[in-house]
């Protein structure tokens, strides 16, 4: 009877150490599935910060290419600028000489 206590004792010992054994194994597996899985997001995680950074960072360049363009546009276009005192009075034309073009030009000289 003690032999027969002491085998079922020995046989459940090692079922529960056998048993506990391969929990530990499960939870370190799990754990480190965990720990991957964590890290795999915290990586996708950061490569979207990064691209969302990135992608902002071309925005405002652009934005700033972009106001550029529009100040050079205004300049070219004049439209912010007042040129009528430079403009000229066609009636004071009339003062001014006429002159005519010489079309007796010779290049004989040149030649010789």
């Amino acid at each position: 009877m003690k032999k027969l206590f002491l085998s079922i004792f020995l046989i459940g010992s090692l079922t529960v150490s056998l048993s506990a054994e391969n929990n530990d194994s499960i939870k370190t597996k799990t754990n480190t599935e965990n720990n991957a899985s964590s890290k795999t997001k915290e990586n996708a995680e950061n490569n979207d910060s990064e691209k969302a950074k990135r992608a902002q960072k071309q925005i405002q360049e652009q934005m700033k290419r972009e106001e550029k363009y529009a100040k050079e546009q205004t300049f070219y276009q004049g439209k912010n600028f007042d040129l009528s005192e430079h403009e000229v009075d066609p009636n004071s034309l009339e003062a001014i000489p006429e002159i005519e073009p010489e079309y007796d030009f010779n290049m004989d000289d040149v030649y010789d």
